[in-house]
C-alpha cells in the first residue's frame, strides 16, 4: 500500500486534487472530516472542548458551532494551539486506525487531505508528501467567492497557517494551482503514472 499525505493551504484545491486521485483509484481519507465527527457529542473530542472553550461555542441544539469556535481561534493565536493540542492526536489516531483497516483491505493507494499534516507532525504516517500550492491573490479570491470572506478575513485565515515555502520545503510534490482544471487534472494523470502505478506494479 502506497500512503500519500496531501496538504496545502486554505483554498489552495486540495479536495479538487483528491477527487481526481480518487477518479484514478486512490481511496481518500479526508482529515477534516473526521475532525467534524470528533467535534459531535458524546465524543471525547467535544468533551475536551467544551471543557476548555466552555458551552459559549454550542448552538441552539447543543452541538459545536464551528462559526462561533472560528471566531475565537482566527483572533487569538494561543487558542488556536489550544485547539490544535486537544484536536490533532484524536485525529492523528483515527487516521491511523483506518490506514491499518485499508492495509489489511490491502487497497492500493490511501491518499490522507489534511490542511494541518505539516504543522502536526504527520509526516511519518506517509510514504510520500504531497503539496497544493496557490499564489495568494487567487486564494484570497477563491475564499471571496467559496465563503464570502473580505480580503481582511482571508488575510487572517492564510496568515494563520505556516507559509507555503515553509510546507513546500516538506513535499516530495508541488502541485501549482492557479485556477485551470485542465492543467491540474493533466498534472495529476501524470503524477498518478509516475509516482503511484509504476510503485504499486514493482
Amino acid at each position: 500500500m502506497i500512503t500519500v499525505g496531501l496538504t496545502g493551504g486554505i483554498a489552495t484545491g486540495k479536495s479538487l486534487v483528491s477527487q481526481l486521485l480518487e477518479d484514478h483509484g486512490a481511496f481518500v481519507i479526508n482529515a477534516d472530516l473526521i475532525a467534524h465527527e470528533l467535534y459531535n457529542p458524546g465524543t471525547i473530542g467535544f468533551d475536551n472542548l467544551i471543557s476548555h472553550f466552555g458551552d459559549t461555542i454550542l448552538d441552539l441544539n447543543g452541538t459545536i458551532d464551528r462559526k462561533k469556535l472560528a471566531s475565537i481561534v482566527f483572533t487569538r493565536k494561543h487558542e488556536m494551539d489550544n485547539l490544535n493540542t486537544i484536536m490533532h492526536p484524536l485525529i492523528y489516531d483515527e487516521i491511523k486506525k483506518i490506514m491499518s483497516d485499508l492495509s489489511n483491505e490491502k487497497r492500493p493507494v490511501v491518499v490522507v487531505e489534511a490542511a494541518v499534516l505539516i504543522e502536526a507532525g504527520w509526516q511519518d504516517l506517509f510514504d510520500q508528501i504531497w503539496v497544493v500550492s496557490s499564489d495568494m491573490e487567487t486564494v484570497i479570491s477563491r475564499l471571496n467567492t467559496r465563503n464570502g470572506f473580505s480580503r481582511e478575513e482571508s488575510l487572517k485565515r492564510i496568515n494563520s497557517q505556516i507559509p507555503s515555502k515553509d510546507r513546500n520545503k516538506y513535499a516530495d510534490i508541488v502541485i501549482e494551482n492557479n485556477g485551470n482544471t485542465e492543467i491540474l487534472s493533466s498534472r495529476i494523470k501524470e503524477l498518478w503514472a509516475d509516482k503511484l502505478s509504476t510503485t504499486i506494479r514493482r
